[in-house]
């Protein structure tokens, strides 16, 4: 897998929450032109665009803020139960700690932090713009 895509209306919120996770920012661009409308099918769009590379270095989070054509759809509300993709899930060294900071972010919990199998502590988190983010904190 190359990246996941993540459509925000704020490019520099979505940067510095997801740079509060560890990820790091490769670079930032605007996409346009006739070659990018044909991959879409949007046809006439032109797209902001940054990318941030995960601490390990093996994946990536293209985030993009559509400029044209306007955003037609809002998922970013969704329960965890809704159809299509859902949630990007980031391993962390210490859940608390983690959760601390991006609340200062502004990052809400959903539900609770839960313990599975004296594995892994776990949490959903709603971050910039009501984004699903699952957090895991390997134990042992």
């Amino acid at each position: 897998m190359d990246n996941v895509g993540i459509v925000v209306e704020s490019l520099d919120a979505a940067i510095s929450f997801f740079a509060e996770l560890g990820l790091q920012l490769e670079g930032r661009a605007t996409i346009e032109g006739e070659w990018a409308g044909r991959v879409t099918g949007l046809r006439d769009q032109r797209v902001e665009i940054a990318m941030m590379r995960t601490p390990d270095g093996h994946s990536r989070l293209e985030l993009s803020r559509f400029l044209t054509p306007p955003v037609v759809a809002d998922h970013r509300n969704a329960p965890v139960n809704a159809l299509g993709y859902l949630r990007v899930m980031f391993t962390v060294e210490d859940i608390d700690e983690t959760l601390a900071r991006l609340r200062k972010c502004g990052a809400q919990l959903v539900g609770e932090v839960v313990e599975y199998k004296d594995a892994y502590r776990l949490c959903y988190i709603r971050g910039p713009e009501g984004l699903l983010i699952g957090l895991a904190q390997e134990l042992g």
